[in-house]
């Protein structure tokens, strides 16, 4: 282990010791920085109730000199105001890599997802941005978990939301484009669980010349509606849907 590696260890084993009792009350997080991602926000379908995301450099894995690239695990609870033992949690070993394609931030998502008239998830977002101005990749994807016991599962993971990219001179010749997802709660039911009606729209830019001569044109498709489907064990994603590392 290097000294940077142990130094982190260190720092994310105290560090996290010490946030337990500012999550359960859902302050600023103590442990933020380069190699850790936390936020933490009260969940207004439960009250009392705070969820909170951890991701941190995977524990053992040396950093490089370069900076924080590698693997990140992910830590998720659900506290009960004043009390700082989890409710529930779940544990993702390695659930991230972060490189030239950038862990840059993580949302909490408390929107009403109720999957079953006495079941609610809540979504977690996780924001990816490249390292590339002429090939810019910046994502962000959406999973859901639901509480079962003292345990969190995931039942939709890593829906891509947004995503922009393209090709182009950083100035105005090239192509880019950007595709905005949302989620609405169908009427129709798989395996005991709401459909998901996902809405995506497409917005294309072309540009041309160069300086003051500079044109940009830009066309939105029509929105296309795909509706996801429960297995008994998670929501399926189509072909392009699923963000991958």
């Amino acid at each position: 282990m290097t000294l940077k590696s142990g130094l982190i260890g260190c720092a994310a084993l105290c560090g996290l010791a010490m946030t337990t009792q500012a999550f359960a009350a859902c302050e600023k997080p103590l442990l933020y920085g380069d190699f850790v991602r936390s936020v933490c926000k009260e969940w207004p379908a439960y009250p009392g109730q705070t969820i909170t995301a951890t991701s941190q450099f995977e524990s053992g894995f040396s950093a490089s000199d370069s900076g924080p690239d590698g693997k990140y695990d992910l830590d998720l609870a659900v506290l009960s105001a004043g009390n700082a033992k989890p409710l529930a949690t779940y544990h993702q070993s390695a659930a991230f890599v972060s490189d030239a394609f950038r862990l840059d931030d993580l949302e909490i998502d408390t929107a009403r997802y109720k999957l079953t008239p006495d079941l609610r998830a809540f979504g977690l977002r996780v924001n990816f941005k490249g390292s590339s101005g002429p090939n810019p990749m910046d994502e962000s994807w959406l999973s859901l978990y639901v509480k079962e016991g003292n345990t969190l599962r995931p039942v939709l993971e890593r829906l891509v939301m947004y995503v922009y990219s393209g090709e182009w001179d950083t100035r105005c010749a090239g192509e880019r484009a950007n595709t905005v997802r949302t989620i609405e709660i169908g009427k129709t039911s798989s395996h005991g669980y709401a459909d998901l009606i996902v809405k995506s729209v497409t917005t294309s830019m072309v540009g041309e010349g160069e300086g003051d001569a500079c044109e940009v044109k830009s066309s939105t498709g029509k929105p296309v509606l795909t509706t996801l489907r429960y297995d008994g064990k998670r929501y399926g994603l189509p072909d392009g849907f699923k963000g991958v590392q």
